[in-house]
């Protein structure tokens, strides 16, 4: 596990990295859109990391690493989201920082345990699979927010952000560990 510990940790500084940049490019404005744009923001990274992995190339720069450092922070944004609603305000940057790094933790101590249980099978999955289950749990996360968030035995929204959060780490750690 600590391993695993020890890259997943990588992965946070590089996405926290990311986000802190991006924070200070663009500040908070990501702070106006609902959760179901965050959904919808995250299916068009997925989309695009599946449409490359299918024709192999691309046409423009960012590449899959890029995309799923990107479904990382909008999964994180939209469980912000989620949590305080929108808001047209700058939200204080240090408060924005807070919440994701309280929110990458959860997702973190989420993948310890699941990790226990599933003994690390990840690893021998391939990173197309985590795009394919992300892109299921964004079919997942669509359907109940056309629900207004109703579910009868399922997990909630938030659920599956943490996974796709989670998924993307595993992709994320496996192009920069395994396939270096």
């Amino acid at each position: 596990m600590n391993n695993t510990d020890q890259q997943y940790n990588h992965i946070i500084e590089i996405c926290t990295d990311i986000f802190t940049k991006k924070m200070q490019d663009y500040g908070t404005a990501w702070r106006i859109l609902r959760p179901s744009s965050m959904t919808d923001q995250i299916y068009i990274k997925a989309q695009r990391i599946r449409s490359i992995e299918t024709k192999g190339t691309s046409k423009i720069e960012d590449d899959i690493r890029s995309e799923f450092i990107g479904i990382v922070n909008y999964a994180i944004m939209g469980i912000i989201q989620l949590e305080l609603g929108t808001s047209d305000e700058e939200m204080d940057h240090e408060k924005a920082l807070e919440l994701y790094q309280k929110y990458f933790k959860e997702a973190k101590e989420l993948m310890e345990a699941k990790n226990h249980d599933y003994d690390e099978a990840w690893r021998s999955m391939r990173v197309s699979s985590f795009t394919d289950l992300i892109l299921m749990k964004i079919n997942r996360t669509k359907q109940i927010e056309d629900n207004q968030g109703k579910t009868i035995i399922s997990e909630g929204i938030d659920a599956n952000y943490f996974d796709m959060i989670n998924y993307s780490v595993f992709g994320l750690i496996k192009i920069e560990f395994e396939n270096a």
